[in-house]
């Protein structure tokens, strides 16, 4: 293989994956199970719900238009509809 061709393989790869601005992590189970949120890399607070996540991204001037589209949101550990450890 050519260094060129790796290269342009390379560069379509990183094209497909995306790097959504917020990530909700698996639900931590606690008395109150939550899930983490991060915006941007770095944990910015706690969800028990989804309109927490909604409230929080707010709070960082980020506008969520859909919970279900990958490249905004990324939900790790479950969807949006799940709130209890499995």
């Amino acid at each position: 293989m050519s260094r060129s061709t790796l290269y342009v393989m390379t560069e379509i790869a990183s094209l497909r994956i995306s790097h959504p601005r917020i990530m909700v992590l698996g639900v931590q189970p606690a008395p109150a199970p939550f899930r983490i949120v991060e915006i941007d890399g770095e944990v910015v607070g706690e969800a028990r719900a989804v309109t927490d996540v909604l409230e929080i991204a707010a709070a960082f001037g980020v506008t969520v238009h859909d919970l279900d589209d990958p490249d905004v949101v990324r939900w790790v550990g479950g969807d949006r509809y799940t709130w209890a450890p499995h």
